[in-house]
């Protein structure tokens, strides 16, 4: 029953302007990202971690080099922990995005929507899936393993192992950098943490509370 650490790349600049990177090349941590990278490291410099994966792209590499580093661990790059392929509206703005007729698509029915020109949101939790019950046979019980990822995998895969229907994992929140703990096993799974912020403040919070975006607002300028 091994124990999953979920970990969200840090900021980017496209975070921040609300913009959707999907795939896009050289997407990096920017000063935000890189502190909350070194603060995971800070954090979990002391965990029994065995090993550490990441999706290949450049923001989620980049967020677990130093935890790798002092650790002394190899980072896996792993395909199937890549960020939804949004195709069409890589690189777009939010607040153009929401515009279009096809947003309440998918914000309402997200396991019928497919991004035009890329992978359906279903089929992003199916791979999402395949590699933990890869990694779950993989590894014993209690070993620890971090998995660095993207906001929108990382709610669906929770949302399939707490048996939350996939039209409702935008409920979830999961911030730049954070940690969401997992246990998976045969018999059933526990969320142990969800959406940790080694950084959080009340000060912090109380922002996120004034901020009071829309639940689809909140789903999508969060993601990626």
């Amino acid at each position: 029953m091994p124990i999953f650490l979920l970990i969200r790349h840090g900021e980017t600049d496209y975070n921040k302007k609300m913009l959707l990177p999907g795939r896009l090349p050289g997407v990096h941590l920017n000063k935000k990202g890189q502190h909350q990278s070194r603060l995971l490291a800070e954090a979990l410099n002391a965990a029994p971690i065995h090993a550490i994966y990441s999706s290949p792209l450049e923001r989620t590499m980049e967020t677990a080099e130093p935890l790798a580093k002092v650790l002394q661990l190899e980072v896996i790059p792993t395909p199937g922990l890549l960020e939804t392929d949004c195709g069409e509206w890589q690189g777009q703005a939010v607040k153009k995005l929401r515009r279009q007729k096809i947003w309440k698509s998918v914000q309402q029915h997200p396991s019928l929507f497919h991004f035009p020109g890329g992978e359906m949101i279903a089929e992003c939790q199916h791979r999402m899936v395949q590699v933990f019950e890869t990694l779950r046979m993989q590894y014993s019980t209690q070993d620890l393993v971090a998995c660095f990822s993207h906001s929108d995998p990382i709610k669906q895969v929770v949302s399939y192992y707490l048996g939350l229907p996939l039209d409702n994992y935008q409920r979830l929140t999961i911030t730049t950098g954070s940690v969401t703990v997992l246990q998976i096993s045969e018999d059933g799974s526990r969320l142990i943490l969800l959406n940790h912020d080694p950084s959080f403040t009340w000060d912090s919070f109380q922002v996120l509370l004034q901020n009071k975006p829309s639940p689809s607002t909140k789903a999508k300028s969060s993601s990626q």
